[in-house]
């Protein structure tokens, strides 16, 4: 039996088949901007590790960005640190993990996995190198908060069924939070998306942050209050 939201992905599977986006493969990144903001009220960087999702429109108007803003509003003095590059898939997220989560990180949003669902990368490469990013984030001690996906059936039903399955099973093994599907309400909205029909209009990263922020402002909120105390001044 074909799940209702798995039915929901097929006119998104031809908007994605048509699309431009789907050539993409040579990354595009730019640089990270990265603020070293630290202080003894439990200030500390939250890293975005994605895809073009992360960039568009672009990288200051992009969905961190946004992120950013409501931290800014909910007086909680954090940096969000844009770690998206154009065309990643999983794969690329690990190999330049090194690069992104530096010891400064307190969360790591995992955003990657779009990229490999429209090439039909393997469903076990897939939840094999999210669950590395994951591992050795929290080995370092950086909370993860990941991002679920889901595909349309260019390559059958059951991979586009077992797809999102991988991030539910990620977050129950790694006790690790999961936005259910980024793109809930920007996907097939065309007031959201640019020109391609797939990649966020500035509106839509302003909803993809709204998806985003319920579960990212807790994590921010428990980090900040079990953050060391700063230490007394030097005299």
């Amino acid at each position: 039996m074909i799940h209702c939201w798995a039915r929901r992905t097929v006119a998104w599977g031809f908007l994605a088949l048509a699309a431009s986006a789907m050539s993409q493969d040579v990354a595009a990144a730019g640089p990270v901007a990265r603020s070293q903001v630290r202080n003894g009220n439990g200030a500390g960087e939250i890293v975005v590790l994605g895809d073009s999702l992360a960039v568009s429109p672009s990288r200051t108007g992009g969905f961190p960005a946004e992120l950013q803003r409501r931290l800014k509003a909910a007086g909680i003095d954090w940096t969000v640190v844009n770690a998206g590059v154009k065309g990643d898939k999983t794969a690329a997220g690990v190999r330049r993990l090194g690069t992104a989560l530096t010891p400064d990180a307190r969360i790591l949003i995992i955003e990657l996995g779009a990229n490999d669902g429209l090439r039909g990368i393997a469903i076990a490469e897939v939840e094999k190198n999210l669950s590395t990013i994951i591992e050795r984030a929290q080995r370092q001690g950086t909370r993860v908060l990941l991002c679920g996906m889901m595909v349309p059936p260019r390559y059958g039903w059951q991979y586009a069924i077992d797809f999102p399955r991988v991030f539910e099973r990620l977050a129950a093994r790694y006790d690790v939070p999961l936005v259910p599907f980024i793109l809930q309400g920007v996907a097939l909205n065309p007031d959201l998306n640019g020109p391609d029909g797939i990649h966020p209009n500035a509106a839509g990263a302003r909803r993809i942050a709204d998806t985003v922020w319920p579960f990212l402002e807790p994590m921010v909120r428990t980090a900040a209050a079990s953050a060391p105390a700063a230490p007394p001044p030097a005299r």
